[in-house]
């Protein structure tokens, strides 16, 4: 691991921006104050997603039936760098700052969330601290409280609730704008995610071996987009759901292998929020289904990922004991308690 020190960048206003952790915010929000609200259709989203998970099965019928080795390959690569650019970038690195990253590591985690298109960088981060703060009340952008599908794809379906933009600009996110990769992939988001996401998938397989053009679209624009996408959605819809609580049986974070797995080491949700901070976002890591741990813990024997941030198992083992349900592999908890249900 790389020693203490502080990566700088020098800001377009001339200012010396250091890379510094974020202070962490607590978990408890308000109370839900209503289950149903007026629900404002926005219906270019609709007809997008409607579009995109129609034309990606062909996409996928198209990499057993039609598409040549290397742009199965280039198919693989994209599936996890795009999810690299969530997970270790806009995830653990930007909304929690649990653990650092020199500026060629940020530069490249940046490319990565743009293929991703998952929002930009900055409100991406934002909305997940706000997640954060205040999950499961109506400031949560994807309340779970609200059923699977309004955490899965729903919330992006609809106009933000009023408490979700009122308590969004309660939380600081004046770091992220800080950082100028933040800055200027937000500033030129729209031409960056079209030429990210879209061409450069469709063009290289097209120019490098060869490819069909509509094939490479349909396969490695479509498919991958398609299936990144509803990874990263089952960690707010299902990772909120179906599974036990090891850590606080007092949140409806649970731990969920099938989310683990899809959305590389994302899915451990109970311990997640009970300690944002640890960059492993898991109490095992990279060894334990945990993609995302490994590519970071690889960064850091590369030098360009430092100040990784990590609970002892003295402090998990405490909490298990005081907050857990009596499922945790080792030290078991509380017995006898009921798992949380949600509303």
């Amino acid at each position: 691991m790389a020693p203490n020190t502080k990566d700088t960048d020098i800001l377009p206003t001339g200012r010396l921006y250091e890379f510094e952790p974020l202070p962490q915010e607590s978990s408890v929000g308000a109370p839900l104050t209503d289950k149903i609200y007026d629900k404002d259709i926005v219906w270019r989203n609709v007809i997008l997603f409607i579009i995109l998970h129609s034309m990606a099965p062909l996409g996928i019928y198209y990499i057993f039936a039609r598409t040549m080795a290397a742009t199965n390959l280039f198919f693989v690569a994209l599936v996890l760098c795009s999810g690299f650019g969530i997970t270790a970038g806009a995830h653990r690195l930007w909304a929690h700052r649990s653990y650092k990253a020199k500026w060629p590591l940020r530069l490249l985690l940046g490319f990565f969330n743009t293929i991703a298109f998952q929002n930009d960088i900055h409100e991406w981060s934002r909305d997940h601290r706000v997640h954060h703060k205040f999950s499961e009340t109506d400031a949560d952008p994807h309340n779970a409280r609200r059923g699977f599908f309004f955490s899965h794809v729903g919330w992006l379906c609809v106009k933000k609730h009023q408490e979700v933009i009122a308590r969004g600009k309660s939380v600081d996110c004046n770091d992220l704008l800080a950082d100028p990769i933040v800055y200027y992939q937000r500033m030129f988001y729209l031409p960056l995610v079209l030429l990210c996401c879209f061409v450069f998938p469709t063009v290289t397989p097209v120019y490098f071996w060869g490819e069909d053009a509509w094939v490479a679209f349909c396969t490695c624009a479509l498919a991958r987009y398609c299936l990144v996408l509803n990874g990263t959605w089952l960690v707010n819809s299902a990772a909120h759901i179906w599974g036990p609580h090891p850590y606080d049986k007092n949140i409806s974070a649970v731990e969920n292998l099938s989310v683990a797995t899809l959305a590389f080491g994302e899915g451990w949700h109970n311990y997640h929020h009970t300690f944002p901070w640890d960059y492993k976002t898991s109490e095992l890591g990279a060894y334990h289904v945990n993609f995302t741990a490994l590519f970071i813990d690889f960064m850091a024997f590369l030098g360009l990922a430092y100040d990784l941030k990590s609970v002892p198992d003295e402090v998990v083992k405490q909490r298990v004991l005081r907050t857990g349900d009596g499922s945790h592999y080792r030290w078991g908890g509380p017995v006898n308690d009921k798992r949380v249900k949600l509303a």
